[in-house]
């Protein structure tokens, strides 16, 4: 037996929806909670459920008793300043586990490049139980930055990059592609991401939002992504020969 996968996602691991165009209030996430949680960049998280309430980001398989990314629990004191952003995860109607918004600092294409990785996502899922996905939704608005999606992080032809105005919406087989934000401006971005188990709710939330399957990208000058893609090579690189192994990738042997 095997986890439940959503058809979906099985063409390019990704899916964008149409944009919740409604506007939001920024109170709703500044006014958070965040911790000083490093990930893909100079970032803060500020978490709306986790593991077992408390405000932290660390993954479920790291508490007592550990868990699946699934059955996250809400934070009181976080979510009664966003009620609005809670509603929004809870109207999806599927299992959520970690929701939390990410603090983006501005960064380069090199630095994006450099810390794109897969999540953890799956860790302690039992088999045959929905396959944990993420999903983004953008709250700042960022028309200039994006989403870069690749199948091969060593193959920059697999590459897609999602502009990420205000309400972008997108959903992401995390474990499957390899992700990170290039965030151009001088300004943090922010944005809402929710760890979903898979399954006929989710499914149905997707489609009700006219799900496309494979976008084109948003241009790129060549000569200048040439240079930053070998940057962002070497700097991996350098990091994989002295860890041993590449620490972006998903390794479920390790504490």
């Amino acid at each position: 037996m095997s986890h439940y996968k959503m058809s979906i996602l099985e063409e390019t691991g990704y899916v964008v929806l149409d944009s919740y165009g409604e506007p939001m209030d920024q109170s709703e996430w500044l006014s958070l909670e965040y911790c000083d949680w490093k990930s893909s960049g100079v970032t803060r998280f500020a978490p709306l459920a986790s593991a077992y309430g408390d405000i932290e980001c660390n993954g479920f398989w790291h508490h007592n008793p550990p868990k699946a990314d699934k059955q996250g629990v809400w934070i009181e004191s976080q979510t009664s300043k966003a009620p609005t952003l809670t509603e929004r995860v809870k109207a999806v109607d599927a299992n959520p586990g970690r929701v939390r918004i990410i603090e983006l600092q501005p960064n380069t294409y090199a630095d994006a490049l450099y810390n794109s990785h897969l999540d953890d996502n799956n860790r302690l899922n039992p088999d045959g139980e929905g396959w944990v996905i993420r999903t983004f939704m953008q709250l700042s608005d960022n028309p200039d930055s994006v989403m870069i999606l690749r199948s091969d992080v060593n193959d920059p032809s697999t590459e897609v990059r999602i502009a990420l105005p205000a309400g972008a919406q997108l959903v992401v087989d995390s474990e499957r592609m390899w992700h990170s934000v290039w965030h151009q401006g001088d300004e943090p971005r922010y944005c809402l991401i929710i760890s979903f188990e898979s399954g006929p709710e989710l499914e149905k939330w997707i489609w009700e939002n006219n799900p496309v399957t494979e976008v084109p990208s948003a241009p790129i000058d060549p000569e200048y992504a040439e240079e930053q893609r070998a940057e962002a090579t070497e700097r991996r690189d350098a990091r994989t020969k002295f860890y041993g192994h590449d620490p972006s990738a998903v390794y479920y042997d390790e504490a």
